[in-house]
């Protein structure tokens, strides 16, 4: 049989180029050797949202879509929404109940967002539960790989420990499961920041041609190169790392070129759009015929949540024996 993954996105609408390099193209590639669960975390985005919830439906579609798009099949892969499944939020109260407040507190990402998010008002319960409430989507379906980069691997080992403290309490049953360490870029946005639709430097998969054009003509280069025949320093241009992302050989032949002013940024930038365009043509052709079928994602969603519950309610139970729950 093979191993079960689990990994999710909360919905936030239409995904960008950095969704393409640091997870789709990765989830793609798991199908055919896992068995493999990849959830819509509308919970997780009400963590930082709960005050604007207006798009929630509208952002869930429209990932979707993309997720088919780009390659993720519904009769090898189960895709569902994680609200469909309310055996989570029973899960996350039993695990609340066992998980030390300070295991939360000095979980990194938690102080990393309430510097960053500073303009809301984030302390909140479920925001500094909500690493419990993940470690419930892994270990809710017993999975025992999970999909990670090395930044949250802190995550992945606090959903070992409340796996470990329950096998402890009341008996084994969930698996320690393992950080499956996935091929990934961080792209940065046209701006050199984090790549992010709030911030308006995202490139995103369904752009239109010329919106893309436009958005790397625009893409901060290296700022100490005035003239296309200075030389550059290609690590120090946003440009570049586009260059690795998308055509790595051709990388290596910009790089010279660049670092003694053999090719200028205009020219540059003019080249890459180019490639950018044509890596994402056929998967904005594929979202188009998606886009015409006006009831698949929801179909899609429903059979793949009803399957997730099955499997969800079949775990619940089996903890509910252990805790001897009436």
């Amino acid at each position: 049989m093979k191993e079960r993954i689990l990994s999710g996105m909360r919905p936030t609408g239409k995904l960008h180029l950095g969704h393409f390099v640091g997870a789709l193209t990765n989830w793609v590639a798991l199908q055919d050797k896992y068995e493999c669960f990849y959830m819509v975390a509308d919970w997780h985005a009400l963590d930082t949202e709960y005050a604007n919830t207006d798009k929630l439906r509208e952002n869930t579609e429209e990932m979707v879509l993309d997720w088919l798009a780009f390659g993720l099949d519904p009769k090898r892969s189960c895709l569902f929404i994680q609200s469909h499944v309310p055996e989570h939020a029973v899960l996350n109260i039993i695990f609340s109940t066992i998980t030390p407040v300070s295991w939360l507190e000095r979980c990194p990402t938690y102080k990393q967002q309430l510097q960053e998010l500073s303009d809301r008002e984030i302390r909140t319960h479920g925001f500094l539960g909500y690493p419990v409430l993940q470690a419930v989507d892994i270990l809710i379906y017993k999975a025992t790989r999970v999909p990670v980069g090395e930044d949250q691997l802190p995550h992945l080992e606090l959903t070992r420990e409340i796996a470990r403290r329950f096998n402890y309490f009341y008996g084994p049953l969930f698996p320690e499961p393992q950080a499956l360490l996935t091929k990934s870029s961080r792209l940065p946005g046209t701006d050199g920041r984090k790549m992010s639709k709030s911030y308006g430097n995202s490139i995103l998969l369904s752009d239109s041609e010329k919106e893309i054009e436009r958005k790397i003509k625009n893409m901060i280069t290296d700022p100490e190169r005035i003239h296309a025949n200075d030389a550059g320093h290609p690590d120090a241009c946003v440009a570049y790392q586009y260059w690795k992302a998308f055509a790595p050989e051709r990388a290596s032949e910009i790089e010279p070129q660049c670092k003694h002013g053999k090719v200028g940024c205009v020219a540059c930038k003019k080249e890459l759009a180019e490639i950018v365009i044509t890596t994402l043509r056929p998967y904005q052709e594929k979202r188009h015929e998606y886009e015409k079928q006006k009831n698949l994602v929801r179909e899609i969603l429903e059979d793949g949540s009803m399957k997730a519950r099955k499997i969800a309610s079949e775990t619940l139970a089996e903890a509910n024996e252990l805790i001897k729950m009436w």
